[in-house]
């Protein structure tokens, strides 16, 4: 049963927005974000309005069936009318549920997802090039657009870190189940023995912050320029085109120096930089309403184990979920990576229903 003040709610906040964004008063910062939101309350405020009305339905109903003075004509059309109420009634339940959940306010965001080669040498230099490799063919299955910000590169095709964007509808509801630790078991191409060798990546998923989500001072950065280094110590440009940024008051640092350009370099570990703050930010509120964290799938937290990717067998296993696919290579080339992100996001919807009426 949901609390009616929660549903009446909906309709308060519907017509509050309503009345807000046609009157032209609106911050222009905050108009797109008031829409959204109105928006999302119309997908469902027929069915509040609905609800609502159930119980005065209800009751007129079984006046009906009690008044001796109708025929029973009448009587039995109330009774069916009364079935097909409390049936209506239990489907709108169901929906006003899945609707009042606690939602990610960053679910709609874009993503920016650092890939870090962890335990392994060079083997996790090659598995964190694999990893890249899958979400670019999932990001292109979607249509989604990937944009790669800082890549450092190992021996033999690896990747010892790669930095990238993902821009799209929705992204970060969909990739944040990736961070955390990925492992790898499979036997590296040097092994003579035929030995399992085991190691892993680390992945992490940061919502893509705007100037509207966190502030940031100028002068709570401190902005250093340097010469770009390559391979060896050789000098890949002659002018200090690399930047380096920290944020005074959390201590994150950021270096970039792929582009050539430093004004180009600036910005983009200024975006790193604001989504890494914005994300911290977001941990430790989230630390504090510890009702929220049990009703999330892992705590996003990037030294938990989430996944393990098994070459020898031919699996995938999502740890959180117990999740066992037979299909690796299919899973690597994008192909069902949907079928585990679809049952990770089911588990998560049931533990905050749960979560709801606890």
């Amino acid at each position: 049963m949901i609390p009616i003040d929660k549903v009446k709610d909906i309709i308060v906040k519907h017509d509050f927005l309503e009345k807000e964004l046609s009157s032209g008063s609106i911050d222009p910062k905050l108009y797109a974000k008031k829409s959204k939101e109105y928006s999302s309350l119309g997908s469902i405020i027929e069915i509040a309005r609905e609800y609502v009305k159930f119980e005065n339905d209800k009751k007129d109903l079984i006046n009906i069936m009690q008044d001796e003075t109708n025929d029973q004509e009448i009587v039995d059309l109330a009774e069916k009318d009364l079935e097909d109420l409390d049936m209506k009634k239990e489907k709108y339940e169901n929906t006003l549920k899945v609707f009042l959940l606690p939602k990610d306010e960053d679910d709609n965001k874009n993503a920016i997802v650092e890939i870090r080669a962890g335990t392994g040498g060079l083997e996790a230099s090659l598995f964190c090039a694999d990893l890249f490799k899958m979400y670019e063919k999932v990001c292109s299955k979607k249509k989604w657009k990937l944009e790669i910000i800082n890549i450092s590169k190992s021996e033999a095709g690896g990747f010892k870190e790669v930095i990238f964007s993902v821009n799209g509808d929705d992204i970060y509801s969909y990739l944040k189940y990736e961070s955390g630790v990925h492992r790898v078991q499979r036997i590296p191409e040097t092994e003579t023995q035929g030995r399992v060798h085991t190691s892993a990546a680390t992945v992490a998923v940061l919502p893509e912050a705007e100037d509207v989500d966190i502030d940031i001072k100028e002068s709570d950065l401190r902005i250093d320029v340097f010469r770009a280094g390559g391979p060896g110590g050789q000098s890949v440009n002659t002018t200090d085109s690399a930047v380096r940024i920290t944020h005074i008051p959390s201590g994150v640092v950021v270096s970039q120096q792929d582009e050539k350009s430093q004004h180009k370099n600036k910005a983009k570990a200024l975006k790193i930089l604001r989504s890494r703050v914005y994300e911290a930010e977001k941990r430790k509120k989230d630390q504090e309403r510890s009702s929220n964290r049990r009703s999330q799938i892992g705590t996003g937290d990037r030294s938990e184990r989430i996944r393990t990717y098994n070459f020898p067998q031919g699996r995938v296993t999502d740890h959180r979920i117990n999740l066992t696919l037979h299909k690796l290579d299919e899973f690597l080339s994008g192909e069902i990576h949907e079928e585990m992100n679809q049952q990770l996001r089911l588990k998560e919807q049931n533990l905050k229903l749960e979560n709801l009426h606890s």
